[in-house]
């Protein structure tokens, strides 16, 4: 129905929090890999036991029930940190794939070695190393699994290839072999792996991606926000003489024409514009980089938005301007952004040039949202403007528009998490929504 413009959201912050994290997810997905693992041994062992094999069961549990011991000081570790607010270190991890391939190294050496159907899982702590630690804890990783596995060939407890008769419904028994039983399953429990946890550590992957995209193009808004500050800042300078010339003007002829009641008039409303731009220039060159008020205090919400109401006014008393606002509600109290209330202006005039005879404003807040909503009664929005709306120095107008007034809104909002949307009214015109947190605007009383 409309075209909406979502928050540009601080990209750097959460960002590094997932950098922080990674390790943590890692380890999560570690604790569940163990578990699948533990699983499938237990359920072979459990089987094997069943059909008579003989099996040496104490070693063999002891060594599963080491990886659900690591399993368990890993989930508290993950509980501990979190509660303290610590990172999981690589180093933890690194120790804990240790113990990974200390516990399935004891396993193989009492079942038969390298001729384990199992012993591809030396595989799993080599992948997690992989995606998830250094280098050099990788090809640590790596040479051990590779150590065991080459040792495991002269050291271990064998185990005769026995043979397993199932009788199947209304069949001959069949003969299956241990070890190719064991290949069988391992290559199930492998492809549940690879499926289940690589593709998840390969979202991770691309996940990380879209965030260092994300993080770029927030540098890329920046240089092009400071480009514009500057720009604005030369504009000021270069624009505060001919504005002192026509101020000179303008009271020169008010002198002349002082018997002409009605041309005098409007060169008093032309020297109210002209103490506009001139005080709009100055506070450009005064306030740049600061963006709030020296009033620790702030403002009572509802005061903030009559005084953003009347400075527009002020600018454009042809324009009759319908204010809806709740007198009985609590106004939380915000700090005085200058740029939160160029904001709200640049969305007045946009309204205001598209329906000069009158427009409606109405807020309603809450004491953690403020919603905004302003109509207009003009033609609507095209769907070239539904599409790129909030593109720099894209404009609707035919002539006198820059094509930043929404895009700077748009800017403003984004550094309090604020969303700007706009729709076609149903009656007509369009409406501007503005959904804004005051988590970063309130200040203490």
């Amino acid at each position: 129905m409309g075209a909406k413009i979502t928050s540009l959201s601080d990209c750097m912050p959460a960002t590094h929090a997932s950098f922080l994290n990674a390790t943590r997810l890692n380890m999560q997905r570690l604790i569940m890999l163990r578990g699948v693992v533990m699983l499938a041994l237990s359920l072979v062992m459990f089987t094997l036991r069943q059909a008579a094999v003989p099996l040496p069961v104490s070693p063999l549990s002891l060594a599963i029930a080491a990886l659900g011991l690591l399993s368990l000081i890993a989930w508290w570790r993950l509980k501990h940190t979190k509660q303290t607010h610590q990172s999981i270190s690589q180093l933890e991890l690194l120790l804990q794939l240790l113990g990974d391939i200390s516990a399935l190294t004891v396993l193989f050496y009492f079942s038969g070695g390298y001729s384990n159907p199992f012993i591809w899982m030396y595989l799993l702590p080599i992948t997690v190393a992989a995606v998830a630690l250094r280098t050099v804890y990788a090809w640590l990783i790596a040479s051990l699994s590779i150590a065991c596995y080459t040792l495991l060939m002269f050291y271990h407890v064998p185990l005769s290839h026995l043979h397993l008769h199932a009788q199947l419904a209304g069949q001959d028994a069949v003969q299956l072999d241990i070890h190719l039983l064991g290949m069988w399953i391992g290559f199930v429990v492998s492809s549940v792996i690879v499926a289940i946890f690589i593709a998840r550590i390969g979202q991770s992957l691309r996940d990380y991606d879209q965030a260092i995209a994300s993080v770029r193009e927030q540098a890329l808004e920046s240089e092009r926000m400071l480009a514009l500050g500057t720009l604005a800042t030369s504009a000021a300078h270069e624009l505060g003489t001919p504005l002192a010339t026509m101020a000179v003007l303008a009271k020169e002829l008010s002198q002349d024409y002082a018997e002409q009641p009605e041309l005098l008039q409007q060169l008093n409303l032309m020297q109210k514009q002209i103490a506009r731009c001139k005080e709009i220039l100055s506070s450009i060159t005064r306030n740049a980089g600061q963006t709030r008020a020296e009033n620790g205090a702030g403002l009572a919400l509802h005061d903030f938005l009559s005084e953003a109401l009347q400075r527009w006014r002020d600018t454009r008393p042809a324009t009759e301007l319908l204010v809806s606002m709740p007198s009985a509600t609590p106004s939380p109290r915000v700090a005085m952004d200058r740029t939160l209330t160029q904001a709200i202006l640049n969305l007045l005039d946009n309204a205001a040039d598209e329906s000069p005879a009158r427009i409606t404003f109405a807020a309603q807040w809450t004491d953690k949202l403020l919603t905004l909503q302003i109509r207009d009664f003009g033609k609507g929005l095209s769907l070239e403007t539904k599409q790129k709306i909030g593109t720099p120095f894209f404009s609707s107008k035919q002539a006198d528009g820059m094509g930043l007034g929404v895009y700077l809104t748009q800017t403003t909002l984004a550094r309090y998490d604020g969303e700007l949307s706009f729709h076609n009214h149903a009656d007509g015109g369009v409406l501007s929504s503005v959904k804004l947190p005051l988590a970063k605007l309130k200040v203490s009383p």
